[in-house]
Formats: C-alpha cells, structure tokens, sequence
C-alpha cells in the first residue's frame, strides 16, 4: 500500500490512529474528529460551548477546504451539535461562511438575535445578497430585457438594438469571399417602445416562507428585487405561510426584504393565493410563480379551484416546487398532480434556470416543452 493511501485511511479512520501523520494532517483530522466523531464517542471530538474553539476550528476548516465543502461541513456542524446558538455572538458569526443556508438561519433566528449582534448579522447578510446580485443579476437583465423587446422588430435598429443572429442569417447571401465576411443590406433589430403601464407584463411571485423552503425563499427574494430594478416589468412579492406580507413596496432594499421574511410556521396557499387575486389587474399581462411544496394547512379544496379560477381568467400560473440548489425537493404529490391536469406547469428549479424561465414566460412559450428541452422534470397529472 503506498503512503498516500495509508495516508488517506489514517485520515478517515480519525482521531485513533494518527501515527505516522505530519502535524497538518494530524490537525485536519482532530477538525473532522471534532464534528463527525462527537455524536456517542466519549472523551473524543466535539467542540463544546466555547465560542473560542469553535472559531479555532472553523479557521482549520477553511484552511483545508474549499468554500463549498466548507458550507457543507459547517451546515452539518449546526444540526449535529446545536451551535446556531452561538450565531447569536458577533465574534463567531463574523467568522462563519456566508452563503444562502446562513442567510435562512439568520432570518429564522432574527427574533433571538440580541441588538450588539443585529448589526454583524446585517452585515453578513448584506455581503451575501451583493454576492448573488453579481452573480444573478446580468443574466436575469438581459433575458428579461431581450425576451420583453422581441416581439417588437425594426429594419432600422439603433446600434445597440441590433439582432446579430437574425440580421446575419438574413445576409448570408451578401457574403464576401474576398474579405471573409458579410456585409449587411438589412439590419434586423429590436425597437424602443415607450411603455405605459397598460403594456407592462406583471410578474407576481408568491412565496412560500415555511421552514422547509428556507433557501427558496432568500433567492426568490433576490430576483423580486432584480426584477422590480427594470422599468419594463411591474414585479410583486408575496411571502406567506398562516400569515400574508406583502414586501413590495421594500424591493429596493433587498436585506431589508430579507429581514422582513418570517421563516416557520404553517402553510396556507388558498389564503396566499386570495391575497394574491385581489392584486392581479390585467389578468392576460401576469405571470403568477407560485413557489412552494404544495403542502396545504389550509382548505386544499378551494386552494385548487382558486388556481383553476385564475388559470381560466387569463393568468400564466407557474408553481415551483423549489427555486433553490438542494436538490429533488419533497412535495405534495397530489395536489401538484392535480395542478398540472389544469395545464399549469409544476416543477423545481435552479437559480442558474430562472432567468431563462421567466423569458420563456414572457413571451408566452410552453412553459412544460421549455422545462423538457432544458432537462428539467415536470410533474404529470394522473
């Protein structure tokens, strides 16, 4: 056996046999010992209540792993060994990994959370928010810009509005041998339409803030704010669980929308969905995301006929089972089943996927072919 295997087994067999092992690897696997040897070994691992200790081990963490495996290894250590606790001290929490778990714990924990730490949970909020704005933010523009100017064509486009794609292929003719190119006769191009508010496609996102839809709830709110940012949209958020709070009047401020989301508590989608229809205007211009696991506290019965009723007046209903990177989400079965025999599309979907599909909504494709030419599994009535 070569030594980087023994190496290896040494590592994971843990704190009991680390002879032969280089002082950094011996750290590496007390860090690990730590979390993943504590649960019923007595005297070994474990990181205690020491605020100290536990940022110790969270530097080690960081020294040996990359950001990801560092998310994960610290998720792990909040639900094994019941350290959100100490989220409560600014020391820790500004030594912790940001990403959209945290977020969510933070937001579930804002209650708790004593004024000398508010500010630092802001503040880690606030880095994580600016990080998916980057991240998010250009792709969700541009697709939502290119697919509300499409259906609006022009031969004499400004520069910037120029369709490179259609215009080349309408020149192919013209090309150039000589030169290796094609010179344009026609410029193919979109134009600008001043919108009034008649115009507008109105998207209304309806979330979903149970505890199981944490992390949907965080980049759900990122794009309501991306969107309510372009002139050419009209965009709603809505968050409920028992309760209904309407948080669009606050989408300039994406953490204060953030904060003003009550993670936990029970579900009730019919109630959700009446608030909802009295806010629709043109019911032919919205585009109603519905994004939850369809688990109902409420009256299941009229939350589906409410659905039909707006299906039938006119409204794109869209029902998203997750908006998240957690994977297969669990969800009620029945009642997506019984949302999707009223052609409405049902299925879970990515961060990366969103922006394509809310230009695939806006100019009105088949939500379900959309979702299958992208891989994505949508749910089949019976």
């Amino acid at each position: 056996m070569t030594s980087e295997r023994i190496r290896r087994w040494k590592l994971a067999l843990g704190d009991d046999d680390m002879d032969g092992l280089g002082e950094r690897d011996q750290r590496l696997s007390r860090a690990l010992s730590a979390l993943y040897e504590s649960e019923g070994s007595k005297g070994r691992g474990g990181l205690g209540a020491s605020s100290p200790k536990v940022s110790r081990w969270l530097g080690d963490i960081r020294e040996f792993f990359p950001a990801p495996v560092v998310q994960v290894i610290q998720k792990d250590a909040f639900e094994r060994l019941n350290l959100k606790a100490l989220m409560l001290e600014p020391e820790f929490l500004s030594t912790l990994e940001a990403d959209v778990h945290l977020v969510a714990d933070l937001i579930s924990l804002r209650g708790a959370i004593p004024e000398k730490t508010m500010e630092t949970a802001r503040m880690v909020v606030n880095r994580v928010v600016e990080d998916m704005m980057k991240r998010l933010q250009s792709k969700t523009v541009e697709k939502l810009t290119g697919a509300l100017n499409r259906s609006q064509r022009t031969c004499k486009p400004r520069h910037a509005d120029i369709d490179w794609p259609r215009t080349i292929r309408a020149n192919l003719r013209h090309y150039q041998k000589e030169f290796n190119t094609i010179v344009p006769e026609t410029l193919i191009g979109f134009s600008r339409k001043t919108r009034t508010r008649a115009d507008l496609d109105h998207v209304m996102l309806c979330v979903d803030q149970s505890g199981s839809m944490a992390s949907s709830v965080v980049y759900a709110s990122i794009f309501a704010a991306v969107m309510a940012s372009l002139p050419v949209l009209s965009t709603k958020l809505v968050c409920f669980d028992t309760a209904i709070v309407d948080l669009t009047e606050d989408l300039a401020d994406p953490v204060k929308v953030l904060f003003g989301v009550q993670l936990g508590g029970g579900t009730d989608i019919n109630a959700a969905l009446a608030y909802c229809e009295t806010k629709i205007e043109r019911p032919s211009k919205t585009h109603l995301v519905l994004v939850t696991d369809l688990y109902e506290g409420g009256d299941a019965t009229s939350m589906l006929a409410r659905v039909a009723a707006l299906k039938q007046s006119g409204v794109n209903v869209i029902v998203l089972l997750a908006l998240s990177d957690d994977g297969r989400p669990s969800y009620d079965v029945r009642h997506a089943g019984a949302i999707a025999a009223m052609d409405c599309p049902v299925f879970a979907c990515t961060p990366d996927q969103f922006p394509d599909l809310m230009a695939a909504a806006l100019t009105r494709q088949d939500i379900g072919q959309w979702a299958g030419a992208n891989g994505i599994e949508v749910v089949r009535h019976a």
